[in-house]
């Protein structure tokens, strides 16, 4: 196959969850297909990002793009601004009439067998009028994180020009998302439950999913001393639900935890911390915010658990099995392991009110023998059963049945189709 992908950013570092599952999947299909990655970039590129992009594309195209910084005038204008716009503002800030001309122009000189849209943002730059199939590739359903959170402030009574900005952009997600899927040949999502989301909400018929993977030589249990009663967090620090949830467990979960362990210890690891992240560590001494790292491994590795407090999210969080790979017990909210094929209980732990999410973070800090069991039963699951070449294969038979014009559904491996993630669970 000869793939267009677009994309709204270039891949290195490869340092958060939606880079992650693109740069494997590439990684993986560009073996077999000819990809050509064209895409927005920015002055703050990473200077080695236009180099590397070998690594998952034959052939790279570039539209030079600027972002306003979310804070100052400019910023404040855009919001207002908004107001009378029909896209959300998370959108808008990525229409380029240049990668519009650029899209039209690469179709017009090359035969393409298939163009990908990878997330939603690149879709705000398609006219839909060309000459090949496209393929929505969705790595959340965008307009469900802006319902958790309109939600999760209504809940908080946070002020009322907030709540009614959070509900007005959740609605524009809503409104643009529900057209754009039904405007490509097929979509993919990254769990059966967002592909039934998208599906039953959107009343789109040809959803499929796509299984999670994970690096199992890169992410492996390593030999590093343990920090006694210590836990991890990993995910973009700007991300807003990695945000939200650090910051309920800061405030609502982890007094409870040093009620009973005076000395816990939580590592939060994750590129560009917002302010309201950085000032939880200012606030509690027993909390360390690193920023960026260049490495995750050495963090996850000394601590005794991972903690996934999500309150708002979709897609899958590829830090979960991360963590698994490396033989580390992850308590997470249901929300946190949505779309995820694994067991409460089992694979990992699962409470969502502050009271039980912090006991099994005590039990899990103090039972050295419940510790190891479920980060070896974490570590064997995802050894067996997850792997980026079968996820890539999953995508390039999608990818396949849409060229050819036929509804050719995805073989979906035993455990995908017959595990769920448990709504409720103890150890």
């Amino acid at each position: 196959m000869r793939i267009l992908w677009l994309k709204s950013e270039l891949l290195h570092p490869v340092d958060k969850g939606g880079k992650i599952r693109t740069y494997e999947m590439l990684r993986q299909l560009r073996r077999e297909h000819e990809v050509t990655y064209l895409t927005l970039t920015l002055p703050d590129d990473a200077p080695d990002a236009v180099e590397r992009a070998t690594e998952y594309c034959q052939r790279l195209v570039t539209v030079p793009h600027r972002l306003r910084p979310k804070a100052g005038l400019g910023f404040y204008r855009d919001l207002l601004g908004n107001l009378v716009s029909p896209l959300p503002l998370s959108l808008a800030r990525y229409k380029s009439a240049a990668m519009r001309r650029a899209i039209v122009r690469e179709l017009a000189r090359n035969p393409y067998d298939l163009m990908v849209c990878d997330f939603l943002t690149p879709c705000v730059n398609m006219n839909f009028s060309y000459p090949c199939p496209t393929l929505l590739f969705e790595h959340n359903v965008e307009a469900m994180i802006w319902q958790r959170h309109a939600e999760q402030q209504a809940e908080q009574m946070a002020g009322a020009a907030r709540r009614l900005y959070l509900r007005e952009q959740w609605r524009k997600m809503r409104r643009y998302e529900r057209r754009a899927c039904h405007k490509f040949d097929a979509v993919v999502a990254v769990s059966r439950e967002d592909a039934e989301h998208i599906q039953q909400q959107y009343g789109v018929a040809k959803v499929h999913d796509v299984p999670t993977g994970v690096d199992v030589e890169y992410f492996k249990p390593q030999p590093a001393p343990v920090v006694p009663h210590s836990l991890v967090f990993v995910g973009s620090m700007d991300w807003l639900p990695n945000e939200d949830g650090i910051v309920y467990f800061a405030e609502e979960i982890l007094p409870r935890v040093m009620a009973q362990l005076p000395d816990v210890r939580l590592k939060v690891v994750g590129r560009n911390p917002t302010p309201r992240v950085r000032e939880l560590a200012r606030k509690h001494p027993r909390i360390t915010v690193t920023g960026r790292v260049g490495d995750v491994r050495p963090h996850v590795a000394g601590a005794a658990a991972c903690i996934v407090p999500l309150r708002i999210g979709g897609g899958t969080r590829l830090k979960i099995f991360e963590a698994m790979a490396m033989g580390k017990p992850v308590i997470s909210t249901v929300i946190g392991a949505e779309g995820l094929p694994v067991r409460a209980g089992k694979e990992l732990l699962i409470a969502d009110d502050p009271a039980a999410f912090s006991r099994i973070v005590v039990q899990v800090l103090t039972d050295d023998v419940l510790r190891q069991r479920v980060g070896r039963t974490a570590r064997d699951a995802v050894c067996a059963r997850f792997g980026w070449a079968a996820a890539a294969a999953a995508f390039a038979r999608i990818c396949e049945g849409v060229i050819q014009g036929v509804d050719v559904e995805k073989e979906v491996n035993e455990q995908t189709a017959s595990a769920v993630v448990a709504r409720a669970g103890s150890i």
